[in-house]
């Protein structure tokens, strides 16, 4: 007798999931970021955004995708990858923007008023950190921010922080907020003041936050102020590379004493350094910075845009209004600060 034939139903069986090569990995991510910093590029060619860095602009998109829909999981790679690697290497070529002779035609006074203003400006916003009950970390990013270069400095000095992605944006946010106040305000005041060209483009340069931001500033009061003003500023930035040394030096020695993990070298900034000593020799060809000096803004765009793709808008409503009172005191502080160096030395 034969047996009955039994006829199992058809298992449903799943493909096993796409991977890709280590060396792939990141290429739907970064395709993401270069893709939001181009966005970013052409937001920014809306009328009365041209005021705005690009960088600004691909951090806010950034937030806006993440928070509506999500940062795709296989763009976590690319993400870090453009947040990290990509922005390390822009930071070296910032170096290109800078030389030594700039550097020599601020003079010996204009530039110890930067550095006197740079350093005051960040131990005064650490201590009023502490007073307003803000994170050290978070304190320490602000600081940055509004002493050196804003956004770049805030993402540089990271790198040895080593603060939560979203304590970057909103230190980001608060730098950028009161910067883009000064630029506006600003050029209303040479008059008030009685500050010549010199003057105000010192001011300008040594106390507003994004390069951006000292140009749009400093020549509404004539081409000799804005001139003069981004040299200043771009002296400023210069100093980004010692203070990130400087606190990765300490976060060494907390580690040491075991009370946080050693910090990484910041290898970038001698890279940054020596591109500096490389242009003031005079070797980089003219058309070679034409292609260099925007590809550097390019860059750090593409890791604002990462940035935001880390940034949880729930995580930033959670510090509250203490950081923000801290950057508007950083930046009251920074503005009075030398301004009355400058009235005192001149």
């Amino acid at each position: 007798m034969s047996q009955p034939t039994v006829i199992l139903p058809a298992l449903a069986v799943r493909p096993p999931p796409v991977t890709l090569p280590r060396e792939l990995a990141v290429l739907p991510g970064l395709a993401l970021t270069c893709a939001m910093a181009a966005a970013a590029y052409a937001v920014r060619r809306i009328p009365g955004m041209d005021s705005f860095s690009p960088m600004i602009i691909a951090i806010l998109l950034g937030m806006a995708l993440h928070n509506a829909i999500g940062t795709p999981a296989r763009a976590r790679a690319g993400v870090v990858f453009s947040l990290k690697r990509l922005l390390r290497l822009a930071i070296i070529l910032l170096g290109l923007q800078l030389t030594a002779q700039q550097v020599a035609a601020v003079g010996a006074t204009g530039m110890g008023i930067i550095v006197v203003t740079l350093l005051s400006t960040f131990l005064v916003t650490k201590a009023l950190g502490r007073l307003f009950g803000v994170e050290r970390g978070l304190a320490e990013l602000i600081a940055a921010g509004t002493a050196i270069c804003g956004a770049s400095a805030v993402i540089a000095t990271n790198t040895v922080t080593r603060a939560a992605d979203e304590d970057a944006a909103y230190a980001v946010a608060c730098v950028t907020v009161f910067g883009s106040l000064s630029m506006v305000l600003y050029p209303a005041l040479p008059g008030l003041l009685h500050l010549d060209a010199h003057h105000f483009g010192l001011w300008s340069g040594a106390s507003i936050h994004e390069v951006a931001q000292v140009v749009a500033a400093a020549f509404q009061d004539g081409r000799d102020a804005g001139e003069f003003g981004t040299i200043a500023k771009l002296s400023r930035v210069m100093l980004l590379a010692p203070l990130v040394l400087g606190l990765g030096a300490v976060a060494t020695r907390r580690g040491r004493d075991g009370v946080q993990a050693r910090a990484p070298l910041p290898w970038f900034v001698f890279g940054f350094i020596a591109l500096i000593g490389v242009n003031s020799l005079g070797v980089v060809p003219a058309e070679a910075k034409h292609v260099l000096v925007p590809a550097t803004t390019f860059l750090l765009t593409v890791a604002l845009a990462a940035m935001g793709l880390e940034t949880d808008i729930g995580r930033l409503r959670a510090r509250g209004l203490r950081p923000l009172a801290l950057g508007a005191a950083s930046r009251v502080f920074i503005s009075g600060f030398s301004l009355v160096l400058i009235e005192l030395v001149y």
